[in-house]
Formats: structure tokens, sequence, C-alpha cells
């Protein structure tokens, strides 16, 4: 039986995108929480350029990267398939997932950051949000009937982004702004494929809480 490890956080979109992957594919693994405050041996030599979380061991090989990984893991484990098919509609995965990916930075500063900077990210992050309200517009999920690799790419946006409103208290997602998005969030949320894989809110929510409260302290 091949041996799967997976370093990641348990409160990490990332780490879940490829926890999420691997239980669709009936993989078994142990997962490996890491304290990027004292990070292991293990994490440092698996991944010694970026040093950072999530990484998967195959059988004593590290793949670093979630997105890379979930690649990885469609193509070297049986099961269902996370990438779609059919070549055109693999590719708008893929140019979603990009898309997607390049944001998330955006996003976590908007909620991390005060005064013209937080303005800034708001801006950006509605517009982000638009884009995604009219590619979503008659549309279950990113691409095909199920959900797949563009839409664990968008899972910060699915769980985690009401996390960081509830916890700021700035609100920037409302039916009425963005109605697509968040039926697709609600799918995201409620999808009976993905409900029983997601973290604990009221745990994500005291999580970044703290971290509101140790960055304001530290000012």
């Amino acid at each position: 039986m091949a041996e799967v490890k997976l370093l990641g956080l348990w409160y990490s979109p990332f780490s879940h995108r490829v926890e999420w992957a691997l239980k669709i594919k009936g993989v078994e693994y142990e997962f490996i929480e890491e304290d990027l405050q004292n990070k292991s041996p293990l994490l440092l030599e698996s991944n010694p350029i970026h040093k950072k979380i999530p990484v998967l061991i195959h059988n004593g090989k590290p793949i670093c990267e979630s997105m890379v990984i979930l690649e990885y893991i469609d193509e070297a484990f049986e099961g269902p398939s996370i990438l779609p098919i059919d070549p055109y509609d693999r590719a708008i995965a893929r140019f979603w997932a990009k898309f997607l990916e390049d944001k998330v930075a955006a996003v976590i500063n908007t909620f991390l950051r005060k005064g013209e900077e937080r303005v800034k990210g708001k801006e950006e992050v509605c517009e982000m949000l638009k884009v995604l309200d009219n590619e979503l517009k008659d549309k279950k999920f990113f691409v095909g009937d199920k959900f797949g690799f563009a839409d664990m790419a968008a899972n910060f946006l699915g769980l985690w982004l009401g996390v960081f409103e509830e916890g700021s208290g700035v609100v920037l997602v409302t039916t009425e702004k963005f109605p697509n998005f968040c039926a697709w969030r609600d799918e995201y949320i409620n999808c009976s494929q993905n409900k029983e894989y997601l973290p604990p809110k009221d745990e994500l929510l005291a999580y970044f809480q703290a971290r509101l409260q140790a960055a304001a302290a530290s000012k």
C-alpha cells in the first residue's frame, strides 16, 4: 500500500484543498500538523525552496504547492476525476484556478490591514467578485455539473471569506450585489460531497479573531 503523508495546518484552505482531493479519491493518508513558528525538519527538507505547507509526501517523494498537488493526486490515484476529462473544460478549469490563486493575497490583506490599504483591498476584492458573479451566472459550478478543480481553487472564498467577514465586521458579499456567487457559495458549503470535509466554522472564526487581536496588539 502506498504511504501518503500531508504536511499542513488544520485552518489552512490550501491544506484543505489537498485533503478534499485525497478523500474524493479514497486515499488513506497521515495528516501531520505543522507549526509555522517552529517548522519541522521534515517540512524544511521536503520544501526547501518555499518552506511552507502544504506538502504531499507519496512513497517518500514530496510534492509542493496545493494546485500542483491536486493535479498530481488526480493523475497518481484512481477514483473520480478532479480535472474535467474534456481538454477544453480542463483548460477553462485551469484558467479560473489561476485567476483565483492570484487573488488570495488581496483578500487576506483586505481584512488584516487598516485605513487606505483596506479601502484599496476592498475595491480589488469587489472587482474580483463581480467577475466571478458574472462567470457563475446560470451555472451551478465553475465547470461542468459537479465540483472540481476550479471550485477547489475557490475554496478560500467558499468558506474562509465568510469567516473573515464575520470576524472583522467587514462585509463584502451580499446576495443583492453578488447573487450568482452567493448561490455557488451555498452549493460549496452544503454540497454533500464537500460538507463533511469542511473544518468547523466556529473554530475557524475563533482562530481568525485571535489573529486580528494579535495583529492589533503588535501595532
